[in-house]
């Protein structure tokens, strides 16, 4: 099993920053590859940033040149730099990690934390 758990949301204004980590726990295998999702009222969950064990990434081309994701692979621990967000960035955001197990990809969630954009 894994776990993941996020933090870092909260209300920021138009222009503003902020940094989600994600910190995940028990059974991680090398391989794997792990992602910020949100989904705002209404909508569905859409991809915004996922990166590879070997740092290959890829994002969302709304929010390409303002986020960044990194992880840290000693700490086990995903981040989502945020930057000039926009109100349109308002959602909640979740961590993936998709984990292979050597013959499927297991796909497991975190809980959410809500990021407001104010105008």
């Amino acid at each position: 099993q894994v776990q993941l758990v996020e933090t870092g949301g909260g209300l920021v204004q138009a222009g503003g920053s902020l940094r989600l980590s994600c910190a995940a726990s028990g059974s991680i295998f090398r391989v794997n590859r792990m992602g910020w999702y949100r989904q705002a009222p209404g909508k569905q969950r859409e991809l915004v940033a996922r990166i590879t064990y070997g740092d290959s990434t890829n994002y969302a081309d709304s929010v390409k040149g303002r986020f960044t994701i990194s992880r840290d692979n000693a700490k086990n621990t995903l981040y989502l730099q945020m930057n000039s967000l926009k109100p349109e960035d308002t959602a909640v955001y979740y961590c993936n990690l998709d984990r292979w197990d050597g013959s499927s990809w297991q796909t497991y969630w975190g809980q959410g934390t809500q990021v407001t954009v104010s105008s």
